[in-house]
């Protein structure tokens, strides 16, 4: 499963929001795989962030990461630069964004509709 998440930066916090993700802490990456996170990407625009987070089960991985130390030295050490999470309305909180639409969505559907229309369903 792939979970789109949204965060703003504080006021003039970037430059070191950036610098620290040059590498996290191994024993976070650690945790994500204990967590079965396959793979987390962080893009920014200005003060925002988006993050794409492919997992299996993103609300068990969330579970261990949450309940882990490591975890909450790390959001202890980033959360100076970070303002908050959004969910898909704008509400404050850690809530993946909703869909919209998905290219692979689309041939999928396009792919069956045309099997339908031949007839080999």
């Amino acid at each position: 499963m792939r979970v789109a998440l949204h965060s703003t930066l504080l006021p003039g916090a970037v430059d070191d929001y950036v610098r620290e993700h040059a590498r996290v802490p191994d024993e976070l990456r650690d945790l994500f795989d204990r967590a079965g996170i396959q793979d987390w990407t962080i893009w920014r625009s200005g003060d925002r962030l988006f993050h794409l987070v492919e997992c299996e089960d993103f609300e068990a991985a969330m579970r261990v990461i949450r309940s882990d130390e490591a975890d909450a030295r790390w959001q202890e050490h980033i959360g100076v630069f970070v303002d908050d999470f959004f969910g898909p309305d704008g509400d404050a909180g850690y809530t993946p964004l909703a869909p919209v639409w998905r290219l692979e969505d689309q041939r999928a559907v396009d792919h069956d509709v045309t099997i339908a229309d031949m007839g080999l369903d």
